[in-house]
């Protein structure tokens, strides 16, 4: 009996996507992982919109999507009327707004309101006011649904305030609005990873599936919950990855078994504090949040990083993915892991969707 709905390692040439189950559009698009995840459903992903040139050309080589939109996405609002009409009859309308001004290992409220400018290259944008951007696009699409993704950091202290403003803008937008704090080791990802989902409904559809869901609430039900065994680092590991440098080697070697990270080493060798953010990852355990640094998480049993392959497998993107060029690192701890999409797509599938038709 399979108790993983979705497999964390798989082949783009040797999966069969069905596209049955609905249209989607997908926005802040990156490398593809939600587009993946949603192709893994049954999904027909239609197109997408990324701002950045060289991430969006990964995405291209990997997707061939009928509709590639490279800018800004208040560029594409503003194209409203030159938009094909395949765009106002979609059933998902996907996005995941950039997200590190909000960010737990971020500077959060220092850099709210700021432009940022990536290393890539494109434009600068202010970051917290995109997810409204992506809101406006979908009051003029008027999809079925919607779904955003965003950090953990959204929840918490004075980010609070941005939930409220977005739960008020899907309203005035049309849609019933909830959240959900999900695990992606809960959901069949070999890796801890938490991310906050946005699933709204629009308010014709949704008057379908009302609920009374505590005392002052009545929203369109559907479950959310998860509780997959998890997968260890140990069921993919290969210690295939590029080897340490000389500061890196000398440092694991002396290591002891029951670091968290390499902090203990560097201060035995050093006197002094730092290396926090390399965390070991022992083969008992789930691979830690994958960042897009490539020393981040380390094997514990080998001087080596994780290789092309692990990556792959912690973040469920498929061993066939052409990065382009870019550090497997870099593109997979930017997005959503494609199995973790899969099962919220399945899910607004097989409790909303499926039953308009």
């Amino acid at each position: 009996m399979e108790i993983h709905k979705f497999h964390y390692n798989w082949k783009l040439a040797e999966a069969n996507f069905t596209k049955d189950k609905g249209k989607v559009f997908s926005c802040f698009a990156c490398g593809g992982g939600s587009t993946m995840g949603y192709k893994l459903a049954g999904f027909d992903v239609i197109g997408c919109n990324e701002i950045d040139p060289k991430v969006n050309q990964v995405y291209v080589t990997n997707h061939a999507p009928r509709f590639n939109f490279l800018g800004d996405i208040r560029e594409l609002r503003e194209r409203e009327r030159e938009l094909p009409p395949e765009l106002y009859n979609l059933d998902i309308l996907d996005g995941s707004p950039p997200c590190s001004t909000f960010s737990l290992s971020g500077n959060r409220e220092k850099d709210w309101g700021k432009e940022k400018v990536f290393r890539e290259g494109q434009t600068a944008q202010v970051l917290d006011t995109l997810f409204f951007d992506f809101i406006a696009l979908a009051k003029a699409l008027q999809p079925k649904v919607v779904i955003a993704e965003n950090v953990k950091g959204l929840l918490m202290g004075n980010a609070i305030d941005y939930v409220r403003r977005i739960y008020k803008d899907f309203e005035d937008a049309g849609y019933y609005c909830q959240h959900f704090l999900l695990d992606a080791s809960k959901m069949g990802v070999p890796q801890m990873r938490n991310r906050v989902f946005f699933v709204c409904i629009r308010h014709d559809l949704g008057v379908n599936f009302l609920k009374v869901s505590d005392l002052f609430n009545v929203e369109p039900h559907i479950s959310m919950d998860f509780n997959e065994p998890g997968i260890c680092y140990g069921e993919f590991a290969d210690y295939m990855g590029k080897p340490y440098g000389k500061r890196m080697k000398e440092m694991f070697d002396n290591r002891t078994h029951g670091d968290i990270d390499m902090s203990n080493a560097y201060r035995k060798l050093t006197g002094k504090r730092g290396f926090f953010n390399q965390c070991y990852l022992y083969e008992d355990e789930i691979c830690n949040t994958l960042t897009a640094h490539a020393d981040s998480t380390i094997p514990f049993n080998k001087p080596v990083y994780l290789s092309k392959s692990e990556v792959c497998n912690a973040s469920t993107f498929p061993q066939d993915y052409d990065f382009c060029g870019f550090s497997p690192h870099y593109i997979c701890g930017m997005s959503v892991p494609p199995v973790m999409m899969a099962q919220v797509a399945t899910r607004v599938y097989e409790q909303w969707l499926s039953k308009l038709k």
